[in-house]
């Protein structure tokens, strides 16, 4: 809109007019949400990710513990992206020229590789995948071993909580940066963590020790989280947008507890002239100087019949159930669901509104979602570095000839949701010529070759034991039935 001035420079010049008029209107914002009569105003705007950690990250941490430790849900969605995600554990199988020798020389290591002795190597996972999901992120520490130890390769693996990162340790090394505990050289890269030297919450800490962190190189660390802006050097607990919710939902529900208990007992208002009784002292008192408005009645025993004093009026309280609790909760149910990407029937367990078709859409969507999970950080960022980090200590300790990395990971395979109709839609992609049997076998979590030699071995022993072609009649459907064989029976006696 034109001010004074506006119209005084229109009036001397109109074409300087003109530029005031288009210039002002360059100033006006395009987005709502972006003008300055908007009061909402974001916290800490324009902080880059690393600010925001160290301001945030460890209160949603212990929050988000708390939260899975103590609200069933929560747990519930923990248990079920675990279980989705990792289910029996992803698969590594080596491919390169000495695939037999590590893949035999891995099955055994699967059974010490963990330094503390608690876990194989896929309850490694399972535990590194669930600390990721509830704290953010999470440390291994590869922990290379005599050869005298006696294991199939010398390394051990050590899952170590986020807490042992020394998150206040800033400053610089040299010429490298130290942020949040971790060291960056110039061009940006990790090269150190500062680990404590046991973990800082630890009961068993000696009084007057002072707790001490140390520089571990990055090649002995593998810390796992998933970035979600650029430049994020430390990860948020995946809970951390549905706290706030999560505590206010529990409020309510305590709230809704208190009213309920109060809904289910008998209050009763006494009124009347107590000096018309012949022992006004039976009522009792409330409390010293409450006079009688202060007296209580007693309890009223359940099914007892019950004199009252003569003079007294008694009305009877009853309150009324307020409707919509369960409404409301299955409504913020869903929005904290949606705010984990988990589907709200593994949150709850409520399967009332589920139908088929509803429930496969949901399923697919959260698939994918997992399936991203395993391929964009926990294969790249966990286990191919475990897997290199294994290949290089079978090589020095001579047990292998080559440094050859390549490494094929098989997912756990998904259950069908209708399996009839799954395994027609796979067999008309294969005739189709839209995908191979190999492909197929991969995305069931099942290793091809693996499987081939399976079919290979299985077809040579019915060749050797000459049910072979039995084998195949039945399979295609062509053995004679006891109908058909009747029937060919009479045609012969006709002629």
């Amino acid at each position: 809109m034109a001010n004074i001035l506006d119209r005084i420079v229109g009036w001397v010049s109109p074409q300087a007019g003109i530029a005031r008029h288009f210039a002002r209107r360059r100033l006006e914002r395009a987005y709502e949400a972006a003008s300055p009569r908007d009061p909402w105003r974001p916290r800490r705007a324009g902080a880059s990710a690393n600010a925001d950690h160290q301001a945030d990250a460890k209160m949603l941490r212990n929050k988000a513990r708390a939260l899975v430790q103590n609200v069933p849900y929560c747990t519930a969605a923990l248990a079920g992206l675990v279980s989705a995600t990792i289910g029996t554990g992803i698969v590594p199988r080596a491919t390169g020229a000495e695939k037999e020798a590590l893949n035999k020389l891995f099955k055994e290591w699967t059974k010490v590789c963990d330094a503390d002795g608690r876990f194989d190597y896929y309850g490694l996972q399972k535990a590194a995948y669930a600390a990721l999901e509830q704290d953010g992120e999470v440390l291994v520490r590869l922990r290379p071993r005599r050869p005298t130890d006696g294991l199939p390769v010398p390394l051990q693996l050590q899952l170590l909580e986020i807490d042992w990162l020394d998150s206040e340790r800033m400053g610089t090394n040299g010429g490298n940066q130290i942020v949040n505990g971790i060291e960056y050289d110039v061009l940006g890269a990790v090269t150190a963590y500062y680990l404590w030297d046991q973990h800082p919450g630890d009961t068993a800490l000696i009084r007057g020790r002072k707790a001490q962190s140390s520089r571990v190189p990055a090649k002995n660390i593998i810390h796992l989280f998933s970035p979600e802006r650029p430049g994020q050097g430390r990860g948020f607990s995946r809970f951390g947008p549905v706290i706030a919710r999560v505590r206010d939902l529990q409020l309510y529900e305590d709230a809704e507890l208190a009213r309920k208990n109060l809904e289910s007992r008998l209050g009763v208002l006494a009124s009347g002239d107590i000096s018309q009784m012949e022992n006004p002292a039976a009522l009792g008192d409330g409390g010293a100087g409450q006079g009688q408005a202060g007296r209580d009645l007693g309890e009223l025993a359940g099914g007892g019949i019950v004199g009252m004093p003569a003079g007294m009026n008694f009305t009877v309280i009853e309150p009324k159930a307020v409707p919509g609790y369960v409404d409301y909760v299955k409504y913020q149910l869903h929005l904290i669901a949606a705010g984990l990407s988990v589907p709200y029937e593994m949150l709850t367990g409520d399967m009332a509104e589920v139908n088929f078709s509803s429930a496969r859409v949901r399923l697919l969507d959260f698939r994918r979602a997992i399936q991203q999970t395993q391929w964009l950080v926990l294969i790249p960022k966990l286990l191919v570095p475990i897997h290199e980090a294994f290949v290089e200590a079978a090589y020095l300790a001579g047990k292998i000839r080559t440094r050859d990395m390549s490494v094929d990971f098989s997912p756990p395979k998904w259950d069908y949701v209708n399996p009839e109709q799954d395994v027609k839609a796979d067999q008309a992609e294969i005739a189709a010529g839209l995908s191979t049997i190999s492909e197929k076998l991969r995305q069931r979590g099942y290793d091809p070759d693996v499987v081939f030699a399976e079919w290979k071995s299985d077809f040579d022993k019915l060749s050797k034991l000459g049910i072979l072609e039995t084998m195949l009649f039945l399979q295609r459907g062509n053995l004679p039935t006891a109908a058909s064989g009747e029937s060919k029976a009479s045609s012969t006696v006709k002629q």
